[in-house]
């Protein structure tokens, strides 16, 4: 183990020690600096390879591109990346030289006519599309799960809280579908963005003049549509959505998932939020099934999973904000306003898609209490059910006179410890009150809960 006054050039890298929320989650590997390099490979591969399918670069040169990319070391590029800026030009220079040592004539093929943002923007769409496809698949699960939930909970009656307080009966089903409708509104957002991740290109200032030059310098006629062939041809190469104009200080597709990313994370939050809520030992209303030990409290199951989801929510707003402030990028290329982006970007995919892939976990093996519940519904003596009664004294009472009857008994149950029915009748003396203990059941009073757990599972009554 170093010494705490060893330099810290020599330390260890980021292993994940502060960051519990991605450690081990499949997204961290697909977004790592490994990844962006093979991203970036891959979009100068694919560069020559559309260059080639449309003539302008031999066949072989792809290949070599290809070949040459598994010789190069994330390190050292990561280490000469400060002296231009970006990682991209280092990677060019080391991906020349090894295509040179492999194919002399192919060398020159390298990153023709791009700029370093069109391989770099590129290469972060690949690693967008790979860490969503995961993330997508995990927001599938946990909708799975939460629609099973909401299946099986329909009838399940729990207190409606509202400002922390108890309001009026619910049922756990209806809680278990919003949560659902959420996570699928969430699935569909991030799928839209996820099909509409563009490559790009646009070379120096974007307007695809290098590609044009290169091409006549070479023999070629002079011909209007070759650069958008090209990118089209590029856009097909990387398995990326064609882009109408090169976006270098057009940054929607960015904005776009900072808004995907950041709905996700808040969507996956509400559940977070509502299960630590419920979770609460003078609750105990759920738990999650697999709960984290404390390092000094034996008897604690910490809901661990909804803590980190918890955790991912309260980062995504930061991130996002900065994320949509790159949209005020200047020029045709953008001093800053694009190198904020790339680290926000990467953390804003990791920790949603490591949320999303905790929400699967959490959700699939959540321990619903409903015994809990019932417990919790007999706290106040039948006052949750006070909406329910103020409605039934109205025709006897009045309005004014049944909600102030209602308040006063609240307060005589809260000092004296009585019973609602007792409360009443020295609140009441002179009225026949109704059957209150049909009024007080809170299965009673539950309006369309059921209904609309039906309808948002598409079961519609």
């Amino acid at each position: 183990m170093p010494s705490t006054d060893e330099p810290a050039a020599r330390l260890p890298d980021d292993v994940g020690l502060l960051t519990p929320v991605t450690a081990g989650a499949p997204v961290a590997a697909a977004t790592g600096d490994t990844a962006v390099l093979a991203a970036m490979l891959q979009a100068e591969a694919a560069l020559v390879r559309a260059r080639a399918d449309l003539g302008l670069a031999p066949g072989t040169a792809a290949d070599a591109v290809t070949a040459a990319a598994r010789e190069l070391d994330v390190r050292t590029i990561a280490a000469r990346s400060g002296s231009g800026g970006n990682p991209v030009l280092p990677l060019v220079a080391d991906l020349t030289a090894a295509v040179a040592a492999r194919d002399p004539d192919a060398a020159d093929q390298v990153h023709e006519g791009a700029t370093s943002q069109d391989i770099l923007d590129t290469a972060l769409m690949l690693v967008a599309a790979h860490a969503l496809d995961l993330t997508l698949d995990d927001l599938d699960r946990t909708a799975g799960a939460l629609a099973r939930l909401a299946a099986a909970h329909r009838d399940t009656v729990m207190p409606g809280r509202t400002l922390t307080q108890h309001a009026v009966p619910t049922t756990f089903g209806l809680k278990a579908a919003g949560w659902h409708s959420l996570v699928r509104e969430a699935h569909r957002r991030l799928a839209a963005t996820r099909a509409a991740l563009p490559a790009q290109l646009g070379g120096a200032a974007g307007t695809l003049a290098a590609f044009h030059a290169h091409a006549e310098a070479a023999g070629a006629a002079p011909d209007p549509g070759l650069g958008l062939r090209l990118t089209a041809a590029y856009a097909r190469r990387t398995g990326l959505a064609e882009p109408v104009l090169p976006w270098h200080t057009l940054r929607t597709p960015v904005a776009d998932l900072a808004g995907s990313l950041a709905f996700t994370a808040g969507a996956l939050g509400k559940i977070a939020t509502d299960v630590l809520g419920l979770s609460r030992t003078e609750t105990g209303e759920l738990t999650e099934a697999d709960g984290g030990a404390s390092s000094a409290m034996p008897h604690k199951s910490n809901p661990v999973r909804a803590v980190l989801i918890a955790a991912t929510a309260r980062q995504l707003p930061g991130l996002a904000a900065v994320l949509f402030g790159s949209l005020m990028a200047e020029d045709e290329r953008p001093a800053g306003a694009w190198h904020a982006e790339w680290q926000p970007l990467r953390e804003a995919l990791r920790l949603t898609g490591a949320a999303a892939r905790h929400a699967a976990e959490l959700t699939g093996a959540l321990c619903v209490h409903p015994h809990r519940m019932r417990e919790n519904l007999a706290r106040t003596g039948g006052l949750i059910s006070a909406e329910r009664l103020a409605i039934a004294l109205t025709p006897l009472i009045g309005r004014s006179a049944a909600r102030s009857a209602l308040s006063r008994a609240a307060r005589r149950i809260a000092a004296e410890g009585c019973t609602l029915e007792e409360a009443l009748r020295a609140e009441l003396p002179a009225v026949e009150l109704p059957d209150l203990h049909e009024l007080t059941d809170p299965a009673g009073y539950l309006g369309a809960a059921q209904a609309l757990t039906d309808r948002a599972l598409g079961e519609r009554p």
